[in-house]
């Protein structure tokens, strides 16, 4: 099993990027599909969430109303919409395939917000 991101670079300040996570080597509607993101000096941190069983998305406070997670199931992807950059977004993304049996995360996008 493979996820692969893309989609990071360089971004001004209240720009908007969308990152994509494209899946193989895993039953794409078995897994739920998750961002996390990791910024200069700090831990890991969950940013989003698309269940594969119902749908429902997650997010964190700190990104809700500017980030839309979303699923294309004919192409195994799920994507990150990022509105709204700020500074404080500056981070390696990172994808997870997350299912009952096993997890899979991704090498990362960077994203990098200029003011």
């Amino acid at each position: 099993a493979q996820v692969v991101e893309s989609g990071g670079g360089l971004v001004q300040t209240g720009g908007s990027l969308r990152l994509s996570c494209t899946a193989s080597g895993l039953t794409f509607n078995q897994y739920t599909m998750a961002w996390f993101r990791q910024g200069p000096g700090k831990e890991r941190e969950f940013v989003a969430s698309h269940v594969h069983k119902d749908g429902s998305t997650y997010y964190a406070d700190s990104v809700k109303g500017r980030f839309t997670i979303s699923r294309d199931i004919a192409k195994n992807t799920v994507y990150l919409q990022m509105n709204n950059l700020r500074l404080e977004d500056t981070a390696v993304y990172y994808c997870k395939a997350i299912s009952d049996y096993d997890t899979c995360w991704g090498q990362g996008t960077q994203v990098t917000v200029s003011s």
